[in-house]
C-alpha cells in the first residue's frame, strides 16, 4: 500500500511510528457513517521518504489482522487497544481449490490483458498457501472495497477461497463476452477501413 501523508496528525503518526516498530492500523472509513471499521490490517513500513515539507510518501506491507478493542486516545491519531485475528484452523485440504484458484486467476489476467491491448501477467511468486493467496487476491480487487473488507473479516481460509473464485468466476465470464464482442466489432471496423468509399 504507497501512501502520500500529508495531514499534520499523519505525519506526526508517522514520525513516530518510525521511532518505534514501524508498524500502524489501517482500517476502512465509512464517510457516510463517519465511522472506522472494527477490523482492520496492521501495515508496516518498508520505505518512507521524507519530503522537505515535512510530508511523507511511505510504502507498507500489509501484516497481520486486528479488531479494535476500544480506543483509547482519540487526537492527535487515533489510538487503540487491539486484539490480534488469525484464521481458524483448516481440517480439508485445500490444495485442489488453490489450483482452481489460480485457474481463474489467471485466465481473468489473460482476457484482461486481451481487452486492454497491454501485457499484464500474474508474479512468479504467486502465494501457494492457501491462506496467502487468498490475502493476495484479495488485496489486488481493485475497487471493490466493501468486498475486501468482507474477505478480509473473514476468519475461514476455504470461505474467503471459495468466495474469491465466485468473484473471479463472473469476473471472466464478464470479461471474455467482452472479448467476443471486441473481437467481432473489432473485426467488421477492421473489414470497413479496408473498403474504398
Amino acid at each position: 500500500l504507497p501512501l502520500h501523508i500529508f495531514e499534520p496528525r499523519y505525519r506526526m503518526m508517522i514520525n513516530t511510528v518510525m521511532e518505534t516498530d514501524r508498524q500502524f492500523g489501517v482500517l476502512l472509513w465509512d464517510g457516510d457513517n463517519e465511522a472506522a471499521a472494527n477490523i482492520g490490517c496492521c501495515a508496516e513500513v518498508i520505505r518512507a521518504e521524507k519530503l522537505p515539507d515535512e510530508r511523507f510518501n511511505v510504502i507498507t506491507v500489509g501484516t497481520r489482522r486486528f479488531r479494535v478493542l476500544e480506543y483509547t486516545r482519540e487526537k492527535p491519531f487515533r489510538v487503540g487497544l487491539v486484539e490480534w485475528i488469525e484464521d481458524e484452523p483448516t481440517e480439508q485440504p485445500l490444495a485442489g481449490l488453490v489450483t482452481d484458484v489460480q485457474n481463474l486467476l489467471s485466465d481473468v489476467v489473460y482476457l484482461s490483458s486481451k481487452l486492454t491491448d497491454k501485457d499484464i501477467e500474474l508474479p512468479e511468486d504467486l502465494p501457494n498457501d492457501p491462506a496467502e493467496l487468498s490475502f493476495w487476491i484479495g488485496g489486488n480487487l481493485q475497487g471493490a472495497v466493501d468486498e475486501q473488507q468482507s474477505l478480509l473479516e473473514m476468519v475461514d481460509t476455504e470461505k474467503r477461497l471459495r468466495r474469491e473464485a465466485e468473484i473471479l468466476d463472473t469476473t471472466c465470464k464478464h470479461f471474455a463476452a467482452r472479448t467476443v464482442l471486441k473481437d467481432t466489432f473489432g473485426s467488421e471496423e477492421e473489414k470497413d477501413a479496408g473498403q474504398p468509399d
